[in-house]
């Protein structure tokens, strides 16, 4: 089980690695790949499934194969070894589990289309994208590109991890590399795959000596961080079921995580940038190649940047358009995404560089060539998004709600037969909601759901309403043999969490479950029901919380988040009454933060001291992040000297008292908890569990 050391100590950067998402992690993918049903409760498909997998299939444009020759376009040379060991000893990545995809043309538990993405998602090598431009692909949820530049070579993003990156630029020198250096990194965005795996390429000593150039878009090291810091247990916990983190890959299981098959599991950092573009668009040179940036805050990512080389006429996308359409809104958790704002971005794109460019290439999937192939995708990107935005909107302001507009929007025909608008990574249901609460909020202006009572004291009236449990089953198990899952989950979901010990309730909706997962398109919305499929038949395991990754992310969080985030560890049940002001200090940094406790509320204020404090603690900026990654306490910082206090030193256990350490196997259905493994406390203010610094 993971430590509260490793999880809160780190702020999981687990989740920051997710936030993809783009987005997220599979962790539970390291079992080979198996023909037969995981799981001994599980299901084969059932006629009504098949039915609908046939159906799709019949109606998608299979005779386009574009995306399949261009994919496999500028082979240089395959990845020979299926899987990548990380540093500590585990399977970094694993290719093997992958293969049985390319055994059959088809699978009766698996979507079509979701099949034929996956099929894609096994490229595995080296690519040309152009002379002088090379990208690896398949060693990661993400893929890294190659440029050369005068005197070594320009890296576009990094991966997840240290060890599929090191093995990538292996692969890449082996047959390319010309025995030269990185000269320079280009960080795409500040989602955890792009940048996580520098380490593997790059020497922070060289970063420093002003030999390795490293550029992100402005507010980078910002959004980093804090996008996954607030709310990150919630979003760890969630991405269980977005990322189906506890499915082996199997044809009943996961299958692919449509931006590419998952995420590897190895040793994630980050190198903070040298250079920030600034300017909506900035142009300069990067190892004696020009290039011109375009910042699009607040597209895929809250800071991100597609860029431009006019010598080659290659046009880098980052992860604004790719060969599906992506979340608006992420299932594991982020604020909405603005869909016209990045409509409008991809089109500055197209009308700035895309006529010119004869080549365009992302950071996920496949490049594309030719002027007019270019400028087709862009145009389906930009309406795709645009689509969202405008149409339900104007469904919106008719009337209809965000628990409606799933069932009541959807895309043009043009726009569903493209195969780059299909929903690999976000869908058309979950999207279309997103846009509404965006917009107008999660309300749907019936005063009967503004004040929901709870559903564990609801459920049980719903129960006894229907008749109790044995006719809700009986009704439940009518509605899943004649193939109507959704209306079966509505009803079983009530007596779920009525009677969360109902073993027959709760494996019943797991069947239901499961037929839903194997008919959906989309790996998020196929992983969610399986995932909860799996915890209602088998409980949430132990030993299955996300790991951190490293002190990178830790050292580039500021002190504000830090404290920002204790204010949400804090239980104010447990503060009434408590009032305190503490001055906190960091000379190495020059900052300063006045710390109140009021009202049973933590706050602070950078920039100020609070007159008359209670408190004053003194301490690096540099020995605190010792504190925040768990590595030292701070009762040993002020015993050894590193950390200085004046004042009320009673203070510190006090805080610590109401600190709560955050569940990262939290429940989401009724009766799924597992018993027993409490995880090991590590709050920043006490010394060790079960002992406070005032003692």
């Amino acid at each position: 089980m993971t430590t509260r050391r490793e999880f809160i100590g780190s702020l999981s950067a687990f989740a920051v690695a997710s936030n993809m998402l783009g987005e997220g992690t599979t962790v539970a993918q390291a079992a080979p790949a198996v023909t037969g049903h995981f799981h001994p409760k599980g299901k084969a498909p059932s006629k009504f499934t098949i039915e609908v997998l046939k159906k799709a299939k019949a109606e998608l444009p299979f005779k386009d194969t574009r995306d399949f020759e261009e994919n496999k376009k500028g082979l240089i040379a395959p990845m020979e070894e299926l899987q990548i060991k990380a540093d500590a000893g585990n399977i970094a990545w694993d290719m093997k589990q992958y293969q049985f995809l390319d055994q059959a043309d088809e699978f009766d538990s698996v979507h079509p289309s979701m099949h034929r993405i996956g099929k894609l998602n096994n490229n595995y090598g080296l690519y040309e994208v152009i002379p002088g431009i090379y990208q690896v692909r398949g060693f990661d949820l993400s893929q890294t590109t190659f440029v050369r530049g005068k005197t070594g070579w320009i890296v576009f993003d990094t991966l997840v991890c240290a060890e599929t990156m090191r093995a990538a630029w292996t692969l890449f020198q082996e047959h390319k590399g010309e025995g030269l250096p990185v000269t320079a990194v280009v960080y795409s965005h500040s989602h955890g795959d792009h940048w996580g795996g520098v380490r593997g390429v790059v020497d922070e000593a060289d970063v420093r000596a002003g030999k390795v150039q490293i550029i992100a878009p402005r507010d980078f090291m910002e959004y980093t961080v804090s996008e996954n810091v607030y709310a990150g247990n919630a979003m760890n916990r969630r991405l269980f079921y977005q990322y189906g983190v506890l499915l082996p890959v199997n044809p009943y299981g996961f299958v692919t995580q449509g931006l590419g098959h998952g995420l590897s599991r190895g040793n994630s950092g980050l190198i903070a940038p040298t250079k920030i573009v600034e300017k909506d668009i900035e142009e300069f040179e990067v190892d004696g190649v020009k290039m011109i940036f375009q910042n699009t805050p607040n597209t895929e990512a809250p800071s991100e940047m597609n860029t431009y080389i006019p010598e080659m006429k290659a046009l880098w996308m980052a992860e604004n358009v790719n060969a599906t359409l992506h979340n608006i809104y992420t299932l594991r958790g982020a604020l909405v995404r603005d869909s016209l704002n990045w409509s409008k971005y991809i089109a500055r794109a197209m009308y700035l560089f895309g006529q010119q460019a004869e080549v365009m290439f992302t950071a996920h999937h496949w490049p594309r060539w030719g002027s007019e192939r270019i400028q087709d995708i862009l145009r389906g990107q930009r309406d795709l998004y645009a689509n969202f935005n405008n149409q339900i909107l104007h469904l919106a302001n008719q009337g209809v709600t965000i628990n409606e507009i799933h069932n009541v929007f959807d895309l043009p025909k043009s726009l569903r037969e493209r195969w780059d608008c299909r929903g690999y990574h976000g869908s058309v249901q979950h999207n279309a909601r997103a846009v509404v609460n965006r917009y107008l909020g999660y309300w749907d202006c019936n005063p009967a759901t503004l004040i929901p009572p709870p559903q564990d004291e609801s459920a049980p009236l719903y129960v006894e309403m229907m008749g109790g449990a044995k006719k809700i089953l009986a009704r439940g198990k009518e509605l899943h043999d004649e193939g109507k899952y959704l209306l079966a989950a509505e009803i079983l979901n009530k007596l779920v969490y009525a009677e969360p010990n109902n073993q027959e309730a709760k494996d019943l909706q797991a069947d239901v479950f499961e037929q839903i997962g194997y008919q959906q398109e989309n790996p998020g919305l196929r992983n969610s029901f399986l995932a909860g499929a799996y915890e209602l038949r088998s409980g949430i395991p132990e030993g299955n919380s996300p790991k951190s990754s490293g002190p990178d992310v830790i050292r580039a969080m500021t002190t504000e988040l830090f404290l920002n985030f204790l204010g949400i560890r804090m239980d104010s049940r447990k503060a009434e009454g408590l009032r305190f002001k503490m001055n906190l200090i960091t000379p190495d940094n020059g900052e300063k933060f006045a710390i109140e406790l009021e009202n049973a509320t933590l706050t602070n204020l950078a920039g100020y001291l609070a007159e008359k404090p209670d408190l004053v603690l003194t301490i690096n900026r540099s020995e605190l992040e010792k504190t925040m990654m768990g590595v030292k306490t701070l009762d040993a910082q002020i015993k050894d000297g590193t950390a200085k206090v004046e004042g009320d030193i009673s203070i510190l256990p006090k805080l610590a008292a109401t600190m709560v350490d955050f569940d990262p196997a939290f429940e989401i259905l009724p009766g799924t908890k597992a018993k027993g493994g409490k995880l090991a406390k590590n709050d920043p203010f006490e010394a060790v569990p079960g002992k406070t610094i005032g003692e």
